[in-house]
């Protein structure tokens, strides 16, 4: 009997381009007062990285496996949810990286393999430096994961107000502003609503930050109505006020860091976008308040109905990923994982 521990020293969660290190210790669980006859042998291990795709055949239909991809259970289509008894697909796998050959074992004995081992990467498209000394692998690697932490702070961190004139067909509601179209996992989408100059009165409006999944149509098992692709959308956080007289209000939404960052694939794409509905009122000059002045009380009520119209729009936004570390704390999964053979 053998035991294997493999270990992620950082933590589960990686950004693309970074080097995956993994401490893989192999041990023969037996007391070291054990016989040597206890003694435990491997012919040879190996590690490499699977990239699996797995999703509801009720509404995709998957295509055949690529063949060309290598796969240590070619025969195999399992995925790491096989209790929902859905198919997966190893859409990327790495070259086997051998880690030992001929290991012997002794009651009580270890050994430690990896720490210093890297899964190789593309070179073609891989940023380079010519500060980096060929020598200095590790300072790369840290460099690498550096450098997409800071092109992705680069990319949500620009500032610039965007307007938006919000209308119906009789006339200007209101005019929206916010910031900033791309955001990191773990960030707020913060937006202003001006009320004053609208020509239309604005009785209530909502937001909502919700992400839109939409299955290509090759590859979809059922169509909405009129041949529509079925698209399918998921609310992460609402905001939803009461706005009659009011000239101007804001609301803050928070991205979930469990939640997914935008993507797009041959088979499905991930979109992110704000999601707006309004009340307004068909009557011009719109009033439910009494008169400030009365000469003397009275009792005033506000009308039982009022015609309105609703309408909705939205905003698409960009969402992008977010440090590993922090994405570590708001989803845990395990850095351990022990097999025993």
């Amino acid at each position: 009997m053998i035991e294997v521990v493999a270990e992620l020293s950082r933590g589960p969660v990686f950004l693309a381009g970074e080097a995956l290190e993994c401490v893989v210790t192999v041990t023969n669980p037996l007391p070291p007062t054990a016989t040597s006859a206890s003694s435990e042998a491997l012919a040879w291990a190996s590690a490499q990285i699977h990239c699996q795709f797995h999703a509801s055949e009720s509404r995709v239909a998957l295509p055949p496996p690529d063949s060309s991809q290598p796969d240590v259970q070619p025969d195999s289509q399992t995925v790491f949810l096989p209790h929902r008894g859905e198919r997966g697909q190893c859409i990327l796998s790495t070259p086997p990286k051998i880690l030992f050959c001929d290991l012997r074992l002794d009651p009580g004995e270890s050994k430690s393999c990896l720490q210093d081992v890297r899964f190789p990467q593309d070179e073609a498209v891989a940023p380079s430096s010519p500060f980096l000394e060929e020598d200095e692998g590790g300072k790369k690697d840290s460099w690498l994961a550096e450098l997409a932490g800071e092109r992705l702070m680069a990319a949500t961190s620009c500032r610039s107000l965007h307007l938006y004139n919000i209308s119906d067909g009789r006339g200007k509601v209101g005019t929206f502003g916010i910031f900033k179209s791309v955001y990191r996992l773990g960030e707020d989408v913060v937006g202003t609503l001006n009320l004053g100059e609208g020509t239309v009165a604005c009785l209530q409006f909502s937001v909502s930050l919700q992400t839109e999944e939409r299955v290509q149509p090759e590859y979809q098992r059922r169509r909405g109505a009129g041949g529509v692709p079925s698209v399918s959308h998921v609310t992460h956080a609402r905001h939803q006020e009461s706005c009659l007289h009011t000239t101007r209000t804001s609301f803050s939404l928070p991205i979930p860091l469990s939640s997914t960052p935008g993507f797009c694939t041959a088979i499905v794409s991930l979109k992110w976008r704000l999601h707006f509905e309004f009340v307004t009122s068909r009557e011009p000059g719109l009033v439910l308040l009494p008169p400030v002045e009365q000469p003397e009380p009275t009792t005033w009520t506000g009308p039982e109905q009022v015609p309105v119209d609703t309408f909705s729009w939205d905003l698409p936004i960009k969402v992008l990923p977010t440090s590993p570390t922090l994405a570590s704390y708001a989803a845990p999964g395990p850095s351990t994982s022990t097999i025993t053979i």
